[in-house]
């Protein structure tokens, strides 16, 4: 306890000023290795002291308790001291506003300000996109297909009526445009390699219906004629052998039994099986129409009416994932395609497409185009007035 009573008194004599027991000097020279405490931030370096003794000189440390980095204005000294927390269970008298450092000072020197119209940094490396975005794609549109040709719908009215050669020379050659990208369309379609590759496989497992067997009234007139009747179930059982690719491959019985397959007529719904029928019905149209396209009839040959058909109900398939996944980009690019080719159904879900932004960006001025082109055609809706707006009148 000796000991401790000699601690307690020094102690009291230090905080009395005395001079009793060793010198200052003495004490100096077996002092333990000083520590520097630092605390750093982006414009400056503040020196923290800790508790000084009583009688310290204050020009110690120079009189410099913060340090301005390079580039940063001098800043009025200021010093810092620690304070050290006691324990828990000792009575403290000690202010608390002593024991947190004060904040240091702003610096006088003001940084540079950006100019409002200069590109902030995120946005010149794309930081507030994800990297991993990709460009919307679709994998049931051909890899080759060329950039849309201007739309039928586009030119004015009064040079759709075609009272002039030259506007009547021009709506055709777009409708050629367009009718060449149908075919594209669908011979481009990957459906339809699946549906190719099953029918190889029929054949090679010897699977072959008896063709001559097939009844002669077996047309496609007849098979119409049933389903207008109500009976389905006979109706959908023409269509699917007039459909068949190995024998009358009739396009207009392969929409029609797509429709069938897909909606359930007289038969359990198919709906993968159907745009299976749908696609062979658009490959099959298309080649008939590349044939009248390469002979130079611009306006179209005697598939036509079925390639568009077909079009226009694979597009429903992409749209509501009707025996395939939803495809905004194919649905959207199918209804154009076919709405340009006169289908006037078509004509109004492109519209919808282009005013809900469905597989691309929005505009109202095409989709005012194509509202514009179906009343004319003889299809008008309700609520369509804004349509006639003088901003969407054709240039």
């Amino acid at each position: 306890m000796t000991g401790l009573r000699d601690l307690l008194k020094k102690k009291d004599k230090i905080d009395k000023g005395g001079h009793d027991g060793p010198s200052r000097q003495q004490v100096t020279e077996l002092a333990v290795p000083e520590f520097t405490f630092k605390r750093v931030t982006t414009t400056e370096e503040v020196i923290i002291q800790p508790p000084s003794f009583p009688g310290d000189d204050d020009d110690e440390t120079g009189g410099e308790g913060t340090r301005p980095k390079s580039g940063v204005g001098k800043k009025e000294s200021k010093r810092l001291h620690l304070g050290f927390r006691k324990s828990s269970h000792a009575g403290s008298t000690r202010d608390i506003s002593l024991i947190a450092p004060e904040p240091p000072e702003k610096s006088s020197q003001q940084l540079p300000v950006r100019p409002k119209n200069e590109r902030k940094l995120s946005e010149r490396l794309h930081l507030h996109r994800s990297r991993s975005a990709t460009v919307e794609s679709s994998t049931n549109l051909p890899d080759d297909l060329p950039e849309a040709p201007t739309a039928v719908v586009a030119l004015p009215a009064s040079t759709e009526d075609g009272v002039v050669d030259e506007a009547k020379a021009e709506k055709e050659r777009r409708e050629a445009q367009w009718e060449k990208r149908a075919t594209i369309l669908a011979h481009g379609n990957p459906l339809l390699e699946g549906q190719q590759k099953r029918q190889e496989e029929t054949r090679s497992q010897g699977e072959d219906d008896d063709l001559s067997e097939q009844n002669e009234d077996d047309n496609i007139q007849e098979a119409i004629r049933l389903h207008e009747s109500g009976d389905l179930e006979h109706s959908t059982v023409m269509f699917g052998r007039l459909s068949d690719p190995r024998g009358a491959n009739n396009a207009l019985a392969q929409v029609l039994y797509g429709l069938a397959l897909r909606h359930g007529w007289g038969i359990p719904p198919e709906p993968e099986k159907a745009i299976n029928y749908l696609s062979l019905a658009a490959a099959n149209s298309a080649s008939i129409e590349e044939q009248a396209l390469a002979s130079g009839m611009k306006k179209g040959g005697a598939a036509k009416g079925e390639l568009v058909l077909a079009i226009f109900e694979l597009a429903n398939c992409f749209r509501h994932g009707w025996g395939v996944k939803k495809d905004a980009l194919a649905a959207r690019q199918y209804y154009e395609t076919a709405a340009n080719l006169g289908d006037t159904d078509a004509m109004e879900e492109a519209a919808w497409c282009y005013i809900e932004g469905f597989g691309g960006a929005k505009d109202k001025f095409k989709a005012a185009s194509y509202l514009r082109f179906a009343e004319e055609k003889g299809s008008k809706a309700v609520g369509n007035s804004w349509i006639w707006k003088d901003k969407y009148n054709p240039k």
